[in-house]
């Protein structure tokens, strides 16, 4: 099959941050499918590759497993306000638009979200520049509820009801849905955006070749300024939506315990300010590291004492998976869980790999990080149930093989291919 994948925040090499993606396409390409990625130039937190030059939209590039990638021009105001953010959206949106007018005519099409612009050079490409090609709509998080319950959007704005015509528009003519989450697929068929038979369900999974249990190496706790501390470690992006703010007066309760640190590691539009007021008041059992190299991340890990996994206590939060918890428990580590919902149901009934404390709730964050820290016991139990759970039902290959089979009878050719048929695209710049 040739697959084309619309991914604005689609990591470039050695960037850290959500790998998903990056691990179907290099997936896919290795079962002899061709795949590219038509990406932005600025991921998530703000962050950027390589500079463009000022006439060209986009480039190609090589990423990781041979994956095909077409870099696109977004304006490098990402981690500024709100309206720059939106800046950066809208330059995705034309560029990437433009460069689906200049790649070969794939068998299938996936528009993955957020953000929710993915979706128009999906639609592009799929219905105006070919006259049929078949198209999943993913959704990795509800917008434009999410942006609205944070705070960031307001529910009677212009944007948003551009937003949700978007999302009612993507849902209806998409060929098919996959959701991360099955309450992203309650939630569709509730408001009436899509039947049952038209949603599937792959969710967030583990790359079980990269995230494995070893052990803590003395070199990189030397080098994070770990040594005798029992670190609890949250991996992941600094904005608004994860409300980091906890975790920093999560670390005035525990000023009392020299013994425990808790170390962020990540990037986003929030880590200055957060920087700042730990500073301010003289912190010193809480540090952020600032971005880190994925390759470098199995090795903070299983460095760490436990991982943490935190989020705003907003209602739409309570229908998500956050993607650390996979990689925690791929590495045997107990998870401290401030998000309820379904990532609650899975990581502490489900799999009994964590403990739950209330979001946005120091003291419930505390507690619970003082109850691993003084538990050995504990955190090796949940440790190793997580690690169970998670190779039987989130290895990332299986189920990238299972998103095949879904792209297979999208398009009517086969999940296994023996050899490329040609490379998908048709352009340098």
């Amino acid at each position: 099959m040739k697959i084309a994948v619309f991914h604005q925040h689609y990591l470039g090499q050695e960037q850290g941050g959500g790998s998903r993606f990056n691990s179907m396409s290099r997936f896919w390409t290795s079962k002899g499918h061709d795949v590219v990625v038509i990406a932005g130039s600025v991921n998530y937190a703000g962050r950027t590759g390589q500079p463009f030059r000022p006439w060209n939209l986009f480039r190609r590039e090589r990423g990781e497993g041979g994956v095909e990638v077409l870099r696109c021009w977004v304006p490098d105001t990402y981690s500024g306000s709100y309206v720059q953010r939106a800046l950066a959206f809208l330059g995705y949106t034309i560029s990437a638009s433009l460069a689906s007018l200049f790649i070969a005519r794939p068998d299938v099409i996936v528009a993955t979200s957020p953000p929710l612009v993915a979706v128009v050079p999906a639609w592009i490409a799929s219905r105006l520049r070919w006259a049929h090609v078949p198209w999943i709509f993913e959704i990795r998080d509800l917008w434009p509820e999410s942006a609205i319950t944070t705070g960031i959007l307001s529910p009677n704005s212009l944007l948003a009801k551009i937003l949700y015509a978007l999302e009612r528009g993507a849902a209806t003519c998409a060929d098919k849905i996959n959701v991360l989450t099955p309450a992203f697929r309650d939630d569709l068929i509730r408001r009436g955006l899509a039947d049952a038979d038209r949603i599937v369900f792959i969710p967030n999974a583990a790359d079980l070749d990269q995230f494995q249990p070893s052990a803590a190496s003395p070199d990189v706790r030397q080098r994070m300024g770990w040594t005798d501390k029992k670190v609890f470690l949250y991996a992941g992006a600094h904005g608004r939506a994860t409300a980091l703010h906890q975790l920093v007066q999560t670390a005035q309760l525990l000023r009392h315990r020299s013994d425990i640190l808790i170390a962020c590691a990540g990037d986003g539009p929030e880590r200055a300010k957060l920087d700042a007021s730990v500073r301010q008041q003289n912190l010193s059992n809480i540090v952020f590291h600032g971005p880190q190299p994925k390759a470098a991340m199995p090795g903070l890990i299983n460095s760490a004492t436990a991982g943490i996994a935190v989020l705003q206590d907003n209602p739409t939060f309570r229908t998500v998976y956050p993607n650390k918890v996979f990689d925690y428990m791929a590495c045997a580590k107990p998870t401290v869980l401030g998000i309820d919902g379904v990532a609650r149901q899975l990581v502490c009934e489900q799999a009994d790999a964590g403990r739950f404390a209330a979001p946005e709730s120091p003291e419930a964050l505390a507690a619970a990080i003082l109850a691993l820290a003084d538990s050995a016991e504990e955190r090796e139990r949940l440790g190793q149930n997580g690690l169970r759970w998670v190779r039987a039902n989130a290895d990332r290959e299986v189920l990238a093989d299972k998103y095949l089979d879904v792209l297979s009878d999208l398009c009517g050719k086969p999940s296994t291919s023996p050899a490329h048929s040609g490379p998908l695209m048709t352009t340098r710049s």
